[in-house]
């Protein structure tokens, strides 16, 4: 599921009074918006514990991570419908739409948070929500879910599917350890064609019955296949390597997410850390395939050789490229990427991994001089806490 054109925040807007009030109340709701949210949670799942144990991430619910990811969508929203010179959190939002019709939400669902998100915020500001204020923050939530919902509408379309439809049986038709802590799996099923970049949802249920999903990277695939790499790190990745064998059956989700390569010929940078390198794999397989002679530079960061679980298929692709070169990092070297030593001028940067290495490579690439800037810099972080480096 893919299109190019972007959420459309441009004509969202509020109305003077409720931009007066919004303004005003924005560092108390900022302040208190992390209580908001653990307050908002518990009531959603305790009137609906179908929705933590079948649809959201029960591990970064327990992080905490989910929360503060609502926290920073609905405050960086807000701040850009009440102060013109705020960033604009279209590329967040792009990245949330993807992340929804991967797990197949519906729009009748953004009524049930809604409901439990007026609650905490009543719950938790007392006094301090009267009706203005109510009725300003209702008009941001109702701004920012139209503008989800119109955009995740169009990317249900785009693979003329339904929410309801972009869930696919897959059988997996091979599995491959590519080192200690990832394993591949081929997912066999009718699917739709990736985009270079793209992931899917794979969905388990797990021995107490939860039914729990978690989106991976694809490797490479059409559709009828996608492999996908899988890090061994939480519940369900663990019950995949132990518990799912060839011939065994998942669900898998028609392909999604905003990290795409662009088309064009402004030359290539992709930069990776441990398994972020999937998403690099993909885009660098379509370039060898059907671009072999765009410029490619592709930079990676691992803690060792024997942990770089892709790194015989990487050197195999980079080698099948003309105009393509390679630097890679150990940490257990004490080496680290250092983006100044490549050539950046004009390119299209691919950046995937950590949010504490996403952070590091965003700042180095604007301390770059002019004339050695890329055109533009996009990403994927494995967590819902992108809004940090986006």
């Amino acid at each position: 599921m893919f299109v190019t054109d972007l959420p459309d925040t441009k004509s969202a807007h509020l109305s003077p009074e409720h931009s007066e009030t919004v303004r005003a109340t924005l560092p108390l709701v900022g302040e208190n918006i992390e209580t908001i949210t653990r307050v908002f949670y518990s009531k959603m799942f305790a009137a609906h514990p179908e929705l933590l144990s079948d649809l959201f991430n029960r591990g970064n619910q327990k992080q905490g991570a989910q929360q503060k990811a609502l926290a920073a969508s609905v405050a960086t929203f807000a701040a850009q419908l009440v102060d013109p010179d705020a960033p604009d959190p279209v590329m967040m939002l792009d990245r949330i739409a993807h992340k929804h019709v991967s797990l197949g939400i519906t729009p009748d669902q953004y009524q049930i948070v809604h409901d439990n998100l007026m609650a905490a915020i009543v719950d938790v500001l007392g006094d301090a929500v009267t009706p203005e204020v109510a009725e300003a923050w209702d008009k941001v939530y109702w701004l920012m879910a139209d503008v989800l919902i119109k955009h995740e509408a169009k990317l249900y379309a785009s693979d003329n599917v339904t929410p309801s439809e972009v869930f696919r049986t897959a059988t997996v038709t091979e599995k491959k350890r590519l080192s200690e802590d990832v394993t591949a799996y081929t997912l066999t099923g009718d699917f739709s064609v990736p985009r270079p970049g793209q992931y899917t949802s794979v969905g388990v249920k797990l021995p107490d019955g939860a039914r729990q999903l978690r989106q991976y990277s694809i490797i490479g695939g059409d559709a009828n296949h996608y492999r996908i790499a899988v890090l061994t790190e939480g519940e369900v990745s663990t019950f995949l390597r132990d518990n799912i064998e060839v011939g065994d059956t998942m669900d898998a989700t028609l392909a999604a997410g905003d990290l795409v390569l662009h088309e064009g010929d402004n030359s290539v940078v992709l930069v990776s850390s441990g398994i972020g390198s999937t998403p690099m794999v993909s885009i660098l397989g379509h370039l060898a395939a059907e671009e072999p002679s765009r410029k490619v530079t592709y930079i990676h960061a691992d803690v060792s050789e024997e942990s770089w679980a892709q790194r015989e298929e990487s050197r195999e692709l980079i080698a099948s490229i003309a105009d393509a070169t390679m630097g890679v990092s150990f940490r257990d070297a004490g080496q680290r990427v250092n983006i100044a030593e490549y050539d950046l001028a004009g390119a299209d940067v691919y950046l995937c991994g950590g949010v504490t290495f996403l952070q590091a490579l965003r700042a180095d690439i604007e301390a770059l001089p002019v004339d050695k800037s890329p055109k533009g810099v996009y990403f994927e972080l494995f967590s819902p806490n992108d809004w940090l480096v986006g």
